[in-house]
């Protein structure tokens, strides 16, 4: 009895390991870039400005745009109106915003650190596209015009390659 256990255990094994391995699903980065909603311009020396009226419902629009993505992130630099437009949507995602700062930025280690997951970045109109043409590691996007509000940049990474997409969100 023993021997037909032990034999049947051996053939359990090696039919076990010869038999086909799911296929590990690829791991996908995806991020969304966005620049801050629209600022206040009253005081030209204010280097910190909030959102304006407009500005504050675009960052509540910003929140349904999202409403049904996962994000697993959220990052913004540390002025007042990239904050106040990442706000709503981390509200939103029960997530705790992430500062970073684009002078000094290692998108080397960003993209280790975010890796397989979906990211919201907040951003300027020259910090967005140079953020993105970092990602993509060529330089595919300019500077956002300075009454451009609404573009949407989506950048996917995995093994398979780089893509990105452009949208403008009203």
């Amino acid at each position: 009895m023993h021997k037909l256990f032990l034999v049947a255990l051996i053939s359990l094994v090696v039919f076990s390991s010869c038999a086909e391995q799911p296929e590990k699903k690829e791991e996908v980065s995806t991020y969304y870039l966005i620049r801050h909603a629209e600022k206040e311009r009253t005081d030209k020396s204010n280097r910190n400005p909030n959102l304006n009226d407009i500005g504050l419902e675009r960052a509540q629009n910003w929140r349904v745009h999202f409403k049904t993505i996962k994000f697993d992130a959220i990052y913004s630099t540390e002025y007042n109106r990239t904050k106040q437009t990442a706000l709503p949507t981390a509200e939103a995602k029960n997530l705790d915003i992430q500062f970073y700062d684009p002078s000094d930025m290692n998108i080397d280690a960003f993209i280790e650190t975010t890796k397989g997951q979906t990211v919201l970045v907040v951003g300027h109109s020259n910090t967005t596209p140079k953020f993105v043409n970092s990602l993509l590691g060529n330089k595919k996007y300019e500077d956002i015009a300075d009454n451009n509000n609404a573009n949407l940049y989506i950048v996917t990474l995995s093994k398979s390659g780089k893509t990105s997409e452009l949208s403008v969100v009203n």
